[in-house]
């Protein structure tokens, strides 16, 4: 059964919804897994028609009544494509291009976060220089009534590692955005920076890149990242920020 069970998962996950149910409505049409040959011209390509073997080898091995795989098929294809639509992850790439692999550029993915965020936006980043595309992104969220919260590490001046000022210049271009630092690191973090590049939003779309909030980064660097929508991922790493927060892992600037 479990090689039955692991051919409907692949010929699910690698086939349009309307073709799963075309392949479960002639699976039902059919007396016994003997007459399975007769579903061969259901396969549009080479990748298809080998997923389609094995799910006729794994089927005569255990040799279940058509209409019970046909409700297997059907079944599984609801779940997987459920679940897809639950969630959606899209690469993000600046820097060279293949030009054969499409991919969202840094500075848009950054934008889409901000710009979807409704009640409540967590940044998160190294180094914050002015980008005038991504500062008057965050000005809409703020106009429009977005709790804006950033965590970036702070200058060398203030416990920090960095000579300048990032919290300093966004408080002056932000003042109602909430300014976070980690400073209070304890000796099992000592010298340790804020690494962690995400913008999340409303616990429903998040953004992790290896990407700082500078100009380089959003133009000339090679900076890679995923782009999360739904799911688990941005509602836990948005309560994650807030809970570094409310344990005082993290200061208000």
């Amino acid at each position: 059964m479990q090689i039955l069970i692991e051919a409907i998962i692949e010929l699910v996950s690698n086939s349009p919804p309307e073709k799963v149910d075309q392949l479960a409505n002639a699976v039902r049409r059919l007396s016994t897994s003997a007459d399975a040959r007769s579903l061969d011209g259901w396969a549009a390509n080479p990748g298809a028609n080998r997923r389609l073997d094995r799910l006729i080898s794994g089927w005569q091995n255990v040799d279940i009544p058509p209409v019970e795989l046909a409700g297997m098929l059907s079944g599984a294809g609801a779940a997987y494509h459920y679940a897809r639509a639950e969630q959606e992850i899209e690469l993000v790439w600046t820097g060279p291009s293949s030009n054969l692999i499409a991919t969202r550029k840094t500075e848009q993915a950054l934008l889409q976060v901000i710009d979807a965020s409704e009640s409540r936006l967590f940044m998160t980043s190294f180094v914050a220089y002015d980008v005038a595309s991504i500062m008057a992104a965050l000005r809409r969220a703020v106009e429009k009534g977005v709790t804006v919260s950033m965590l970036l590490e702070a200058s060398d001046r203030h416990g920090g590692s960095v000579s300048v000022d990032a919290i300093a210049k966004m408080k002056a271009a932000l003042p109602t955005a909430r300014l976070f630092s980690w400073v209070e690191k304890g000796t099992g973090f000592s010298g340790g920076k804020v690494h962690a590049k995400v913008a999340v939003a409303d616990e429903r779309l998040c953004f992790i890149s290896s990407a700082n909030l500078t100009g380089h980064a959003m133009e000339r660097n090679m900076e890679a990242g995923v782009l999360i929508k739904g799911g688990l991922t941005p509602r836990s790493l948005h309560r994650h920020l807030e809970a570094l927060e409310t344990t005082l892992v993290i200061a208000k600037m």
